[in-house]
């Protein structure tokens, strides 16, 4: 579970994120969507510990984040799948972070089979496609069997099969209690699996709701979730009915 209270954080002249209060829940999948730099990257980076908000806090799985320690407990989390050294193998890039968390060695190869990457696990990972360095990053973020799951912009780079994959890992995590976090722009994809919905604008949450009550209009009756996007972010261009 992630819990957030009053969260600030300002850059030079500029209030980034204002958070006053959120709660993303556990055994369900959430997804984080809005415009391109309106602060959902930011915020999972505040929730993870990366940047230090100005105020507030944050607790996941119950315990305090405090930015510049390790990693909270029982978070798993995939950022950014450029941070890998392209010289490494798969394999010898999570026996580093398993050594480097204190965690079962053989737990490597048990994600590597989830992730469907066992097969070409000592392939340099400068030779991987885009898609195949998203399984890495969330092979990474499944090391330590997490409680709460962050994943950002996770399904960029996956081919069909691959968001096959990736909606039933989701799935079959939240299904075993993991709260899961997953910022993305495909609404369809959001609208097919997600649980719940936060919507971001401007670094406020403009939105923050089970999806079956975000696409129960009541004027008109059930909205697609685009609809109900454009709607709460007044993101349609002009011209566009919404």
């Amino acid at each position: 579970m992630i819990e957030i209270r009053d969260l600030t954080l300002r850059y030079p002249g500029v209030t980034v994120l204002e958070v006053p209060e959120l709660t993303v829940a556990a055994g369900a999948v959430t997804y984080l969507l809005g415009l391109n730099g309106t602060g959902k990257t930011t915020l999972l980076r505040c929730i993870c510990g990366i940047i230090a908000p100005a105020a507030g806090t944050v607790r996941v799985n119950g315990a305090p984040v405090r930015a510049g320690h390790t990693t909270p407990p029982g978070l798993g989390m995939h950022l950014d799948h450029r941070s890998f050294d392209p010289r490494h193998t798969a394999r010898r890039h999570l026996r580093w972070i398993a050594r480097a968390r204190g965690l079962d060695l053989a737990r490597v190869d048990e994600v590597l089979r989830l992730v469907d990457l066992d097969e070409v696990a000592d392939r340099r990972l400068g030779r991987y496609s885009l898609g195949m360095m998203q399984r890495v990053g969330i092979a990474a973020a499944l090391l330590s069997e997490p409680a709460t799951l962050l994943l950002d912009e996770p399904l960029n780079g996956l081919d069909i099969a691959g968001i096959h994959w990736m909606r039933a890992l989701l799935r079959e995590l939240a299904d075993k209690g993991v709260c899961v976090l997953i910022t993305s722009h495909l609404l369809d994809e959001a609208e097919r699996n997600a649980d719940h919905i936060v919507i971001v604008g401007d670094g406020k949450v403009l939105a923050d709701e089970p999806l079956v009550r975000l696409l129960d209009d009541a004027e008109g009756g059930p909205r697609r979730l685009e609809d109900a996007y454009l709607a709460v972010t007044g993101a349609a261009p002009a011209g566009v009915p919404r």
